[in-house]
């Protein structure tokens, strides 16, 4: 058969490479190993072609009749064109032209071939090409335009390597989409190669490397999922299935479960907050009135919120007092008076409203509302202009259907549907503090007529004062602002976020505040959503006093507070006062005698049991000399010796990637090389520098290194294999001018061998190279 490769692409070449670059090439792709899954046969089929390469490249007559045919299927078969072909010859571009070129590959070759297409990312064709041979049964396969055998695939050896192959071109082709922001499509890539290796029943570390990267792509689906149209309700119906299962495996938007995608717990309130602007309010009420149940507080304010937006904007005052209940429960642990004071005006509880008002610490609010009430004998015309604002600015914009929606109290309470649910509520006890202990409001009841001769719409006489200075203050939530409004987040994914939700992400977001939380008691603050549970500590008693006056001038009632703080202050009599003094002086008294015997127990002790002198020799330390001896700058590298440990196969590596950087750095440090590498590796990793240093560049490097693996040869105790995973930071000097910078993570296998007792590096090749996350 043949395959859309040429020479120089399987030794990663270009045209005009000379015969020493040809050689340097031929070694590197020989000692570079695939992963450690693939069989020895699927190693030596590529090792095999790697060879054919290089024996027609390095004979010169074989060469220039390769070259003649690689460049007239470049420029094309004319005489003209010939002559085109050889002046542009310099100048040729393999990677241009890999598409019209092939080779002839025997069947055993194949999977070789497919390593090769893979290691140069090629990883559609590589779909292409094993795609028909693993479907194969007995029946004849078309791979790019040729017939192949009659063959039954199924019971080939080459089986499992080529399923290993498709399945990590997969896992390649969904990191490549993940990172282009194309969430959905890097789903079905890895899903397939997951799929492909469950049903084959192979390679479970390589389906759970796949089946890790859905995980922490799911959230970025979720989000490309909502953000599409209304219209689409399939797909955004998968999206909320997908955030669902998250939520479940969480534990709920506050959980401490582990759903693998890699968010902590300030992340995931991040994300759903940034999430609901992409959700309608009917979809955030139905979810977040379920998560409320679990319980959860957050999840209880999310659907406060939405309990009130739908119930305002579809003329349901009974989802508002569905809201209002819920702020009970929160007004446990949190200030949430203003709200409460804001659901009882939408419910036309004009007194409760006035009280849960009078409660709030929400000091800004307060005098905004206060400030455009003046010339009324209450609070409500600026507790009606605030409500509207807070509609508008703080509640609608959070959901997707309701940005454009405007805030009208008049339009609400003229609608008859509202009217008749209001005049129909029974009557009910209002509490508004009813957990602080801080304040014992008294139960306020309210009938029907009241209700009707006190609510805002009553007689038309519905008005707010709107001044041209004035402007609604920060509301509360606002101030406590959390999440970012922003459009789904780009991920820089690193399989780490990483980074990402990074993922180049391994897919990253904006930078964020941080979010408080804790469990009851706890803080969990959204924008819009979640509030601090602990309400902020109580002004002292003079403060509330001076206060509670001048909300009275404005009509609200402080009597029942000032009544109950004079009842307490008769209840504290002289004689109580006195025995206060008493104690307190002798609890002081007995603190000092406590301390005059301490301190005379420790005057006698030092007297009739001094200290022991030191005995023996001195430490002797010389301002002039250091204590110890530093090693010579100059000194020999110092390799570890002795059985190969995790410890000292780490410190190895270091050191290994300590001398790399010297080496590559400016001053060319190249002695070093010979201290820690043999053999050919040594030569190939010299000429290297030589090179850089010819052409006047240099790189500077930041390394971090994890061992994953040691493994030493049982039947040569001289050989050794580190596995480790590196973070490489290089930055590239040309001409003493920095050119670009590179960000990589590469998994590397070295081959170390025991060299007059120190352990030395005599090979080594990347096995995977990951794409960094957030």
């Amino acid at each position: 058969m043949r395959i859309p490769l040429d020479y120089y692409r399987i030794l990663g070449i270009p045209m005009a490479a000379s015969e020493e670059q040809l050689r340097q090439a031929y070694g590197d792709r020989i000692v570079q190993l695939p992963r450690r899954e693939y069989s020895q046969a699927a190693i030596t089929s590529r090792k095999k072609l790697i060879e054919e390469a290089y024996l027609v490249l390095s004979d010169p007559k074989e060469r220039k009749t390769y070259d003649q045919h690689y460049l007239a299927h470049a420029y094309g078969d004319s005489t003209q064109g010939a002559s085109v072909a050889v002046q542009n010859r310099e100048q040729a571009n393999p990677n241009d032209i890999a598409q019209s070129l092939s080779i002839e590959i025997s069947q055993d070759e194949f999977i070789g071939a497919l390593l090769i297409l893979q290691e140069l990312g090629e990883y559609e064709l590589v779909l292409k090409l094993g795609h028909p041979f693993l479907i194969n049964r007995n029946t004849t396969a078309s791979i790019q335009g040729y017939r192949e055998d009659t063959q039954d695939t199924t019971a080939s050896p080459q089986r499992p390597d080529v399923v290993l192959t498709v399945a990590l071109a997969c896992l390649e082709l969904g990191r490549e989409e993940w990172q282009q922001g194309h969430y959905e499509n890097a789903a079905i890539s890895l899903e397939t190669g997951e799929e492909l290796l469950a049903r084959e029943g192979l390679f479970p570390s390589v389906r759970a490397e796949i089946q890790s990267d859905l995980y922490r792509l799911r959230p970025y689906r979720i989000l490309e999922l909502l953000a599409l149209p209304e219209e689409q309700t399939t797909e955004r119906k998968q999206g909320l299935q997908l955030l669902q299962d998250i939520l479940d495996e969480r534990g709920g938007i506050d959980g401490t479960g582990d759903d693998k995608s890699g968010l902590n717990i300030d992340d995931f309130l991040r994300f759903i907050q940034q999430l609901r602007n992409y959700m309608t309010v009917a979809e955030q009420h139905k979810l977040f009135e379920t998560e409320s149940r679990r319980p959860s507080a957050v999840a209880t304010y999310l659907a406060v919120y939405a309990s009130i937006a739908r119930g305002f904007t579809q003329r349901q005052p009974a989802l508002i007092r569905q809201a209002k209940q819920m702020l009970l429960r929160l007004s446990r642990r949190q200030d949430v008076h203003l709200e409460q004071s804001l659901c009882a005006l939408l419910l036309g509880q004009t007194e409760p409203a006035s009280r849960a008002l009078e409660l709030s610490q929400e000091y800004e609010a307060l005098a905004f509302i206060r400030e455009n009430s003046q010339d009324s004998p209450d609070l409500l015309p600026g507790l009606c202009l605030y409500g509207e604002g807070w509609l508008q600015n703080e509640v609608f914009p959070n959901f997707r259907d309701l940005v454009e929606h405007s805030a009208s109290l008049k339009d609400y309470f003229a609608d008859k549907q509202v009217q008749a649910y209001l005049e129909a509520l029974p009557i009910e006890a209002e509490t508004t503090n009813q957990e602080t202990g801080n304040h014992h409001s008294s139960q306020a009841q309210t009938t029907r007529r009241s209700r009707r001769n006190n609510s805002p719409w009553a007689d038309g006489q519905f008005q707010t004062k709107k001044t041209p200075n004035s402007e609604i203050p920060a509301t509360p939530t606002q101030k406590r602002s959390e999440y970012s409004n922003s459009s789904p987040p780009s991920y820089e994914i690193s399989p780490s976020a990483t980074g990402v939700w990074s993922s180049k992400a391994e897919t990253p977001v904006a930078p964020l505040s941080n979010t408080d939380r804790t469990a009851g008691g706890t803080n969990h603050n959204l924008n819009g959503s979640a509030r601090a549970s602990t309400a902020p500590p109580q002004p002292p008693t003079s403060r509330r006093r001076k206060r509670g006056s001048a909300s009275s001038g404005r009509g609200l009632d402080n009597r029942h507070g000032s009544a109950h703080r004079r009842r307490a202050f008769v209840r504290v009599s002289p004689a109580q006062i006195r025995f206060l003094w008493i104690m307190l002086a002798s609890v002081t008294s007995l603190l000092v005698l406590w301390l005059l015997i301490a301190a005379t127990f420790g005057l006698f002790k030092h007297l009739f049991f001094p200290e022991p002198y030191l005995k023996g020799e001195q430490l002797f330390v010389q301002l002039d000399q250091p204590p110890i001896p530093i090693p010579d700058q100059n000194s020999k590298l110092q390799l570890p010796a002795g059985p190969l440990t995790e410890a000292t196969a780490e410190e190895m590596v270091q050191a290994w990637l300590d001398t790399k950087a010297a080496a590559f750095g400016p001053n060319y440090e190249t002695d070093s090389l010979e201290q820690i590498l043999v053999g050919s590796t040594l030569t190939k990793w010299r000429g290297w520098v030589q090179q850089e240093r010819a052409d006047n560049r240099y790189r500077k490097y930041e390394h971090s290194l994890k061992v994953e693996s040691v493994e030493t040869n049982k039947a040569d105790q001289n050989h050794a294999a580190v596995e480790a995973s590196v973070s490489e930071v290089t930055e590239y000097y040309e001409n003493g001018q920095i050119k670009k910078s590179d960000n990589e993570k590469l998994r590397v296998r070295y081959e170390l061998v025991l060299v007059e007792g120190l352990w030395r590096i005599q090979d080594m090749s990347v096995l995977n190279k990951i794409s960094m996350i957030f």
